[in-house]
């Protein structure tokens, strides 16, 4: 047997590098295949330091997941902020069809408005012709808030805290030349600036507060409704009325901290899709009709007779369990981050999922399937996976309370037959489904 030269070994061992190298490339490809963000790093530090009794970062929730079947990927920060900028200046591109807004007056904020008059606006008329949206009484805030927000004519990322409920969380990873294109707004009732104040993060003498990156604009919630859940939902979907010049718009939860910078959040999930507008999955359900029995299972909303009633209307209106056919991959979404497109489409939209909140209650999960489906023109959604929204945002636990938060026993009978005969059709086809699951 004839003994390896140098020069033959050597060509071995360039061969066997090679093969590693390979091997560990398709390896490093396929592992960060799995990662539902291509995450830029870290451009600096928080914008904003608390002081240690305000405990903005206590009570994260831990997340599981490492995978998703649908990764996103960010494009260049330079070039997302020129397209993000010649987006702007083309006010064409989001003025496809212009909507007109009632302009009441009225006890309740959004008019009491009867089914009728709900479904009477779910087709958008190509004669302009005025829809309800809020406002038959004025949003009460300070003029020097409204002037600012009216100002904001790029991109506003928004919040809301109501009864001290969340704390004020700053966003991360924002790059410097974002700050020049993006307002963040929060808003506040009196409950959590009395929060605020004790833990010396606004002064009662300043009539205009910044706390870190966010405009704090208080709301005299005792001039809108009863329910503080329902005060939020204003600022949630009427982003689009209390914002009239704004291109786009991220709202997130105040349980949620932002971790990726919103221009580039906006240009993944919205531009390069080409959506309206872009919200998670719900990480169990796909039907409606489950998430109206974990509502009322575990007293999410304890009027468990109007939200029956509420479930009952949607089924005699044409409400349909979730199915392959439709043109979304669920009913079901997570709300606590949307990103919207500032058109006619997602203006529409929003104006009548408040409208049903308003005749029912702030679960807005729980209508959004209905008024998806039933609008026209439809809307362009891009629904993405659970994986992706908990890279997106760090979860935390609401505020604790003195004594906890007393829910009570989940009802026992919160099951298809809670629903009446009305939805029938409905959970027959639900749960057909689901034995071929």
């Amino acid at each position: 047997m004839e003994k390896p030269t140098t020069c033959t070994l050597l060509l071995q061992s360039k061969l066997l590098c090679f093969s590693l190298i390979y091997v560990l490339s398709a390896v490093y490809l396929s592992l960060s295949s799995t990662k539902c963000l291509i995450r830029p790093p870290s451009a600096a530090p928080p914008p904003f330091s608390y002081p240690p009794s305000y405990g903005e970062n206590k009570h994260a929730i831990p997340t599981m997941r490492s995978s998703c079947n649908s990764p996103v990927f960010f494009s260049d920060y330079s070039v997302v902020l020129k397209k993000m900028e010649m987006n702007s200046e083309n006010a064409t591109i989001f003025g496809e069809r212009s909507l007109r807004y009632m302009q009441e007056n009225d006890e309740s904020f959004g008019g009491n408005l009867s089914l009728k008059k709900r479904l009477s606006h779910f087709v958008q008329s190509d004669y302009g012709d005025e829809i309800p949206c809020g406002f038959f009484k004025p949003f009460p805030i300070s003029n020097s808030d409204q002037i600012a927000m009216e100002k904001c004519n790029g991109v506003v990322v928004v919040t809301a805290i109501f009864n001290d409920h969340d704390k004020i969380r700053q966003p991360r990873n924002l790059r410097p030349k974002t700050w020049n294109h993006v307002c963040f707004f929060v808003f506040v009732d009196d409950a959590t600036i009395k929060g605020l104040y004790s833990h010396n993060l606004m002064s009662r003498d300043t009539k205009e507060s910044k706390i870190g990156v966010w405009r704090v604009v208080r709301v005299r919630s005792e001039d809108l409704y009863d329910n503080p859940a329902m005060n939020g939902v204003i600022p949630k979907h009427l982003l689009h009325r209390l914002f009239p010049n704004t291109k786009y718009s991220i709202w997130v939860d105040a349980k949620l901290q932002l971790m990726i910078d919103p221009l580039l959040l906006i240009d993944a999930l919205v531009v390069g899709p080409n959506v309206d507008m872009a919200l998670s999955r719900h990480p169990h359900f796909v039907h409606t009709m489950e998430e109206a029995m974990a509502t009322a299972r575990w007293k999410k909303w304890r009027d468990v007779d109007g939200l029956r009633v509420q479930m009952e209307t949607y089924c005699e209106n044409g409400l349909q369990p979730w199915h392959s056919n439709k043109s979304y991959p669920t009913d079901v979404p997570d709300s606590a981050v949307m990103v919207r497109k500032h058109n006619a489409a997602t203006n529409h939209f929003s104006c009548l999922l408040f409208n049903e909140l308003e005749a029912f209650n702030h679960r807005d999960q729980l209508p959004f399937a209905f008024v998806r489906d039933k609008m026209t023109p439809k809307l362009r959604l891009n629904m993405f996976e659970v994986e992706v929204f908990e890279q997106i945002a760090v979860e935390y636990r609401h505020n604790l309370k003195q004594g906890g938060t007393h829910v009570g026993p989940k009802l026992k009978w919160a099951t298809p037959a809670l629903f009446g005969h009305q939805c029938e059709g409905y959970f027959s086809e639900m749960l057909g489904q689901k034995l071929h699951y």
